[in-house]
């Protein structure tokens, strides 16, 4: 089975972590500041803290934003649950808008749409790899005094209009799962050019304590203070260290990535049944997935059963999130809230990409689809 997405390790990767392995600090050690300032340097934003996954740092982007019950984000419906739920986290509501069923990118017009009295903030998200309009969104945003966080979970490495994804946006998070850009294991990271949010921060990962273990040693002091409710989302020194080393790598993997989509856009133009996502030329795509549309004369569940059976491990991303029961339930959301996030839906695949990808692979997907198309559409 060739997966849509998997992890690229190697020797480089082990023995960094073995070195940290043999030292003292295991976590909340120093490892954990090299890694922030190294990401830091890398987009072009003042401060980065780092977290135990994707999910901590879009919460602990809303903590800083100090999101409370009454208040409403709005956040795309096409995108993983963990962009709406950390506004749940906080007591507040999330406003879904659609997208552009051209790109899945959140559409600004139904953003602006969406904005009421008790909105206080829009989460952009950079479906597949590709970079939002940030330029229309930080417009809006200042317009209604909203603050806008950038999802970049799916781009880092990508870029807009030449500057890097994350420094976008007021606050940035990124995701280091196995199936992402760069990989801590599990883990993720918020950067932002305002210091005190970034203080705010590095707090709530840990418990809402004021200092670490780490700078408590370094102080030669053993008084701390919790100051508000945090959680444990820490980052080990273990994982920083395999992110530090990923991080060298990045620039050469986002090239393998839009190699392998440059094949997969070539061949096909040839298959009139695929179409894949629309992308802007004010973009760098950091291709995290790569997603196309079947035509309405084919069965989604047919190609998807029939490419998983001849080994291609294809996926979908994702189900519009406010139809999910739990948002449903709790919400009342339902069918017709988001047209084009919901027609779209039916019709997505994600195809495999990832940098150890071989040519053979590449061919291999390729063919597959082509097969299973043709016989989907009759021919």
């Amino acid at each position: 089975m060739i997966p849509y997405g998997r992890q690229c390790l190697d020797e480089n990767d082990i023995q960094a972590v073995v070195e940290v392995l043999r030292s003292d600090w295991l976590t909340t050690g120093p490892k954990v500041i090299e890694f922030e300032k190294a990401f830091a340097d890398l987009v072009g934003a003042k401060e980065a803290v780092a977290v135990s996954s994707g999910t901590a740092a879009l919460h602990a982007a809303m903590y800083a934003l100090d999101i409370k019950p009454g208040d409403e984000v709005i956040v795309p419906a096409m995108t993983f649950v963990a962009t709406a739920n950390c506004v749940v986290f906080q007591g507040g509501k999330p406003v879904f808008a659609d997208v552009d069923p051209e790109t899945l990118l959140v559409d600004p017009e139904e953003v602006e749409k969406k904005i009421t009295s008790t909105t206080r903030a829009v989460i952009g998200v950079d479906y597949a790899g590709q970079p939002c309009d940030y330029d229309i969104l930080r417009d809006i945003a200042k317009r209604h005094n909203l603050a806008l966080v950038d999802d970049a979970c799916h781009a880092l490495g990508a870029t807009y209009n030449g500057s890097p994804v994350g420094s976008l946006a007021d606050l940035n998070t990124f995701s280091f799962h196995p199936v992402k850009h760069v990989t801590t294991g599990e883990g993720g990271m918020v950067t932002t050019d305002d210091s005190e949010l970034a203080k705010g921060m590095r707090s709530f990962r840990n418990h809402g304590i004021t200092s670490d273990h780490h700078q408590r040693e370094l102080q030669g002091s053993w008084h701390y203070e919790m100051v508000d409710l945090g959680f444990n989302y820490r980052l080990t020194d273990i994982q920083c260290a395999l992110g530090l080393s990923q991080l060298k790598k990045l620039s050469e993997y986002i090239e393998l990535r839009n190699q392998i989509a440059k094949k997969y856009d070539q061949a096909f133009v040839e298959i009139g049944e695929v179409e894949p996502l629309r992308v802007s030329d004010a973009v760098k795509h950091a291709y995290h997935l790569y997603v196309v549309r079947l035509s309405k004369n084919l069965d989604r569940s047919e190609v998807f059963r029939n490419l998983r059976k001849m080994g291609i491990g294809v996926n979908v991303h994702y189900m519009p999130v406010h139809l999910h029961p739990y948002y449903r339930t709790l919400f009342g959301f339902g069918f017709g809230l988001c047209p084009n996030a919901e027609e779209t839906y039916e019709r997505i695949l994600s195809l495999p990409i990832f940098p150890s990808m071989s040519d053979k692979d590449v061919e291999s997907v390729i063919e597959s689809v082509r097969k299973v198309v043709r016989e989907g559409a009759g021919d």
